[in-house]
């Protein structure tokens, strides 16, 4: 097979270059550089192992048991794992067919009473009260059958942010100092790198323990007419308003402002995609983009910086995906004008 550009491939799987960086960067995929060629290109078994995340992440296995998954020859990891998540889809299977029963139940018997007022009562049974509590949830519940079509179309229904999954957060404004790096292999590393050493050279931790930290493409490259791999992402940390910041960093100001808030684990970037579909659906919000700015406005904020900037420092090895890896997309919203 021929050597694939990270545009090629982007274009080819339907994901972003992005999240191709990500898989990289976690030791997931490789690529490799053509001798006399300006962009990393991916070979026949990087587009196979990138298949099969593909169609693991669309089968709800975590990025975590995903790496379990690959790096061992044996099938016996991956069989143990299956088994763990067939396991979590029964309990989760059982509990809505419990809730499906109890809501029959309780639509029969408002049906037979539709001529009475709904009392406070008639919701208050214990034995009801006791199985509703008893109950633990998740949205990973597929009741197709698992071909590629009806796994798409699961894939599709379960990854719909409901209003329960976003947040409205005021983000207050700011002075942040400012990490930007255009090009290269890895700007995000980039930035990170200039901010860790930024942060350790001032004691900022200590100086201001309320630290915020934002980052967001700049430029965004698909949105630029610039090749997928070709682009730069800016970090920012606030900052004490009077604090001096020299070169490489720039000091700005943030002018804050309303945001739809969407938490993910480190990684999640094809989530996006729903917290934009979430805000085009609303009756109450509407985006608030700032066609100035990189990216519109939008941003991604690390909720954990000390972890994260722990989290950089650690061997490669043990740099899997973290739950203490908790990162926010934010997308500047208003409310709609009532008529």
């Amino acid at each position: 097979m021929e050597l694939q550009t990270i545009n090629q491939v982007s274009k080819d799987f339907g994901i972003s270059a992005r999240m191709l960086r990500y898989y990289e960067q976690v030791g997931l995929i490789q690529s490799s550089r053509k001798e006399n060629y300006a962009y990393r290109v991916y070979d026949e078994i990087a587009l196979q192992r990138l298949q099969q995340i593909i169609i693991l992440r669309k089968l709800r296995v975590s990025m975590k048991q995903i790496s379990i998954i690959l790096s061992n020859p044996k099938a016996t990891e991956a069989i143990e794992i299956f088994r763990q998540n067939i396991s979590e889809l029964d309990d989760e299977i059982n509990a809505l067919s419990i809730i499906k029963n109890i809501l029959i139940s309780l639509a029969d018997e408002l049906q037979r009473q539709a001529h009475v007022h709904l009392e406070i009562g008639t919701l208050m049974d214990s034995s009801v009260l006791s199985i509703v509590n008893s109950l633990s949830l998740s949205k990973n519940y597929i009741k197709e059958s698992a071909t590629m079509d009806e796994l798409k179309q699961a894939d599709e229904k379960l990854n719909r942010l409901t209003d329960r999954d976003v947040r409205i957060v005021y983000l207050p404004p700011a002075t942040v100092a400012s990490a930007h790096v255009i090009g290269g292999n890895a700007p995000e590393l980039e930035t990170d790198e200039i901010l860790e050493k930024y942060i350790s050279e001032t004691n900022l931790f200590q100086i201001k323990p309320d630290l915020r930290h934002y980052g967001f493409n700049s430029p965004n490259g698909s949105n630029n007419g610039m090749p997928a791999d070709d682009h730069g992402y800016e970090r920012w940390v606030t900052i004490p308003d009077n604090m001096d910041v020299s070169a490489p960093l720039t000091k700005k100001h943030f002018s804050g402002g309303l945001y739809a808030a969407h938490g993910i684990m480190l990684g999640e970037w094809d989530r996006w995609n729903l917290l934009w579909q979430w805000i085009e659906n609303n009756n109450r919000f509407d985006f608030n983009l700032d066609k100035t700015a990189d990216m519109d406005g939008m941003m991604e904020e690390h909720l954990n910086p000390q972890n994260y900037f722990k989290w950089r420092k650690m061997p490669d090895a043990y740099k899997a995906p973290s739950a203490i890896l908790q990162i926010d997309l934010l997308i500047p919203i208003k409310e709609k004008e009532t008529k």
